[in-house]
């Protein structure tokens, strides 16, 4: 088998592995940005303050990019399916991933303290919003480095 060979059977594998890292990332989204959806329609919500509501946007844009980040490569690889540029797609598609991946922590993180806040209080969410962000932090970019170094 030659090099050139290799090489596309390589990044097709690699193209296939991140499409389907993203199905399972995309489920997470769908499942929070449906939640998110549905809250504004409640009376809960309608009698929340303005920095509940303000929370509650910004959980919202956060899911918004997260999917328009995690989607984005699925998209690039359709419309440029039959051109060869697989490669192009993993380099540029990593980074953006990793980008859609904070965004995805971030809008979970906002959501969990926004929770805490309306059922508990302003210390509640603090402390979840620390607890759900340091947790995020060690198993998604934490554990990865320390998995790299050996």
């Amino acid at each position: 088998m030659s090099d050139e060979t290799e090489n596309v059977g390589r990044s097709a594998r690699n193209v296939s592995e991140l499409l389907s890292e993203l199905r399972v990332a995309q489920a997470g989204v769908q499942i929070l940005f449906g939640f998110l959806l549905s809250v504004v329609f409640t009376q809960t919500f309608r009698d929340a303050g303005g920095f509940e509501k303000s929370l509650h946007l910004v959980a919202v844009l956060l899911a918004v990019v997260s999917t328009a980040l995690l989607t984005a490569p699925a998209a690039w690889h359709r419309v440029l399916f039959r051109e060869n540029r697989r490669d192009e797609i993993l380099r540029v598609g990593n980074p953006v991933v990793i980008a859609g991946l904070v965004s995805l922590a971030g809008a979970l993180i906002v959501t969990v303290a926004l929770i805490a806040k309306v059922v508990f209080g302003p210390i509640a969410m603090a402390v979840m919003g620390s607890v759900v962000l340091i947790l995020f932090v060690v198993l998604w970019f934490v554990v990865p480095v320390r998995l790299r170094r050996g």
